[in-house]
């Protein structure tokens, strides 16, 4: 089945409210130029150098989305361009991030990623501290940010139940943070991958990032 035809069969099954990202790391542009031509136009990247190689060279109107683990150094690559990050872990990569909004002189959405997982290699925050933080009230000087939501990822196993479980604290966390500190704009909870997004969706998920259902097995 080619990368056009996965694409619609993917658009079909999702509900209409559920984002797709379509993880293109590692693929090459010609591949993301396949899916780009069925339409797709929000892409994930994990790596700020291979995203913004790809984002030189490929339609200016593609939403380029920041979905892995992000250093505080590699912020300002990307800062200029970024649609969404979706790997905030910490308020220290929080405020760095709004600094090189402000430098780029825009206003950048993050989603604010937590742990639920029980792989200890996972990042994201660990949702007391994340409340703790965010009750201090420091994240309201932060103004070139915007937070949308909230990401985070299952373990990688195949419990359904276990998998289930961690969405379901994902979906309360998400639930509690906007009813607690923030509004309406706080909208996005990204989780789900090809292996276990139906269940995501089925946990609340608005937004799910998919690669190997769309462009294949990778090669590292």
């Amino acid at each position: 089945m080619s990368v056009k035809d996965k694409i619609a069969e993917l658009r079909v099954s999702l509900p209409p409210h559920v984002t797709l990202v379509a993880v293109s790391k590692t693929y090459p542009a010609e591949a993301i130029m396949e899916a780009y031509e069925a339409g797709q136009r929000i892409f994930g990247e994990n790596r700020p150098q291979e995203m913004s190689a790809k984002q030189a060279v490929l339609p200016p109107d593609i939403r380029w989305h920041m979905i892995g683990h992000l250093q505080t150094n590699k912020v300002r690559m990307i800062a200029p361009y970024v649609d969404l990050i979706h790997s905030v872990d910490s308020a220290r990569l929080w405020q760095v991030i709004d600094r090189e909004a402000e430098r780029a002189g825009r206003t950048i959405d993050i989603l604010l990623e937590l742990h639920v997982a029980q792989e200890e290699s996972k990042h994201g925050w660990n949702e007391a501290e994340l409340m703790e933080w965010l009750a201090s009230g420091a994240f309201r000087e932060l103004r070139n940010t915007r937070v949308r939501g909230v990401m985070g990822m299952a373990s990688f196993v195949d419990d359904r139940e276990q998998v289930a479980r961690e969405f379901g604290r994902l979906k309360t966390a998400f639930d509690r943070l906007r009813a607690a500190f923030f509004g309406a704009e706080f909208d996005t909870l990204s989780m789900g991958m090809s292996g276990d997004y139906p269940i995501a969706i089925e946990c609340g998920a608005t937004m799910v990032r998919i690669g190997s259902s769309i462009f294949g097995s990778r090669s590292y």
